[in-house]
């Protein structure tokens, strides 16, 4: 026989909630009021990251247009339930989020304009592009999956076909990035 507590729909979390949780060994992510544990990245993974996190800073830094965050930083996908995924690398541009509120304490309400997402061996497409179409579908403009094994870069937009490129072409992102641009090899030199 069925109880009243078998029959209490799961409470799910918001984003103040998640956020005021204790820290734990385990990433999670938040999805749909869900907490998701994700694996820890591997040091490869990592240090593609980092390969990004170089070449996008090279180039914010120099034209002083925005900012450039890592390690899983928080990005609210959906309200109500609410999501907050963790992007590999963001981009941030001033018009979108100035410096100073980068530095305060929570997430940002508005997405950023930029998110690099590096796949790993055992990531299946379906997740990774379940992601990639909560990043957009919360604003981001564009998205960029890193394929490490293949040596690609897939970029997703709101408004174009997605575009896979090789390691010997060359990256730009006019609509987010005017002048950026990167061989896709360069992401994945040791």
């Amino acid at each position: 026989m069925a109880t009243a507590d078998t029959l209490a729909p799961e409470r799910l979390l918001t984003i103040d909630e998640y956020l005021a949780l204790p820290a734990t060994d385990q990433p999670t992510e938040l999805v749909r009021g869900r907490i998701v544990v994700v694996n820890p990245a591997n040091p490869w993974h990592g240090y593609v990251c980092s390969r990004v996190v170089f070449l996008l800073n090279q180039f914010v830094e120099e034209r002083k247009c925005g900012s450039v965050a890592s390690n899983d930083s928080g990005v609210i996908t959906e309200r109500d339930p609410d999501s907050l995924r963790g992007a590999d690398v963001s981009y941030y541009s001033f018009e979108r989020l100035p410096m100073e509120a980068i530095k305060q304490w929570g997430y940002p309400s508005v997405a950023p304009d930029l998110v690099f997402e590096v796949k790993s061996r055992y990531d299946r497409w379906t997740n990774i592009l379940a992601k990639v179409a909560e990043y957009l579908n919360a604003g981001v403009r564009a998205v960029c999956v890193l394929d490490p094994e293949r040596m690609t870069a897939a970029v997703y937009r709101d408004d174009l076909p997605a575009e896979t490129l090789t390691a010997e072409q060359t990256l730009t992102l006019p609509g987010v990035l005017p002048g950026f641009a990167v061989q896709v090899r360069r992401f994945f030199e040791a």
